[in-house]
């Protein structure tokens, strides 16, 4: 049976030119598994047909709705400094985990061992929280709070990852190349915003668009999130 297309939305279309989704790289950086998705070039910048850009989002958007529906989990990723914020606030939005940071290699792979790490950080916040670290000496808090601190800056955002996610969603492959790596390896669905540098053949639900911009990555993380929420 042939995948349905999506008609063309003209205003969600608007509002993809108006957060720059169709901005790719230059040229030279160009990936093969791209050009059915690009409009052409302007000053040796590759610009996306976002027509195609939409259709593609609203194919990723349909598949994490049939997620939601079934209760499916989905880990979302994006170490980049444009998309830190973003990740974080869609997943959370959600319930969902996330990595807005360095990916630790094995975090899926070897997921047990990342989970052992997460359930450090919360007996030591709990332990805090009830104000157990009393009995330890200044010195010994203090290198208590810094290790909760560097456990927060790895693990904090896997808390809700107490199994293996179905699906990842991942800014940029070509960025978070373990993480999809990993995802692979394992047989995960990956849904990713990627540019004019990215590997499409690797991506189950390649949505092309703009992955340097704040704006772009925040309108199509905030899409994934929001058609999650309305199928749950």
């Amino acid at each position: 049976m042939e995948k349905e297309t999506p008609q063309i939305n003209k205003a969600a279309v608007e509002d993809l030119f108006k957060v720059g989704a169709h901005y790719g790289y230059v040229k030279r950086l160009r990936h093969p598994s791209v050009m059915p998705f690009l409009f052409g070039t302007k000053n040796n910048i590759e610009i996306f047909d976002l027509e195609k850009t939409y259709q593609a989002l609203e194919e990723a958007k349909s598949y994490v709705s049939g997620l939601a529906q079934k209760g499916k989990m989905i880990l979302f990723v994006s170490g980049k400094a444009e998309g830190k914020e973003a990740i974080k606030k869609a997943a959370e939005s959600i319930q969902m985990p996330y990595v807005n940071g360095r990916w630790k290699g094995g975090t899926l792979t070897n997921f047990e061992e990342i989970r052992k790490r997460v359930k450090k950080l919360e007996e030591l916040v709990e332990k805090r929280e009830a104000g157990e670290l009393g009995k330890y000496t200044k010195k010994e808090r203090l290198l208590i709070d810094r290790e909760i601190n560097s456990l927060e800056e790895g693990f904090a955002g896997l808390t809700q990852m107490t199994r293996l996610p179905d699906a990842i969603y991942i800014v940029d492959v070509a960025h978070e190349e373990i993480a999809l790596s990993e995802a692979r390896t394992l047989g995960i669905p990956v849904i990713s915003l990627s540019n004019s540098d990215c590997d499409f053949s690797k991506i189950d639900y390649p949505i092309p668009g703009n992955d340097a911009n704040l704006h772009s990555i925040t309108y199509f993380t905030s899409q994934i999130a929001e058609a999650y929420k309305q199928a749950q």
